[in-house]
């Protein structure tokens, strides 16, 4: 009796270990279970995306209030598109809204960060964010830090 409650818990606690893992690798990914609800769908150009990829978050002050849904570059303007998906709760976003790419924590998770303008008009869907912030690249940084002190020298 006293070995079929050890084996018992034992089971317990490792089904509910591989529960715990699952859950975790859901919120690391990004990927969730709820709906996100309505949204509407807004894109944005820029130079570099510095590692930013599909299932990335929007925020705005801090809040998640979208995801990145497509990723791709244009042919024509030879500049990385973003396609966001915005929360139909945030369609009060003004026109001369401002997006750029940044990171966040140790791991170096790449996001959309937004800024509200001042126009009275809104961003309706399929509306293009003209005032971009592309990524800051640490190669690129290190590279004309090093460039401008061999000119110096």
């Amino acid at each position: 009796m006293r070995m079929r409650f050890v084996e018992l818990s034992v089971g317990i606690f490792m089904v509910m270990g591989v529960i715990a893992l699952v859950l975790m690798a859901f919120r690391v990914s990004g990927l969730s279970m709820d709906d996100a609800g309505e949204t509407y769908t807004v894109k944005a150009r820029f130079e570099n995306l510095g590692g930013l990829t599909e299932r990335a978050k929007v925020a705005m002050a801090g809040v998640t209030i979208g995801r990145v849904t497509k990723v791709y570059l244009d042919n024509e303007w030879y500049s990385a598109v973003v396609e966001m998906e915005i929360n139909k709760s945030m369609s009060t976003l003004s026109t001369d809204t401002s997006a750029a790419i940044l990171t966040a924590g140790l791991l170096g998770e790449k996001y959309i960060g937004l800024t509200v303008g001042a126009e009275e008009e809104y961003l309706e869907q399929g509306d293009w964010i003209e005032d971009t912030q592309s990524a800051l690249v640490l190669e690129e940084l290190i590279g004309r830090f090093l460039f401008n002190k061999a000119e110096e020298g």
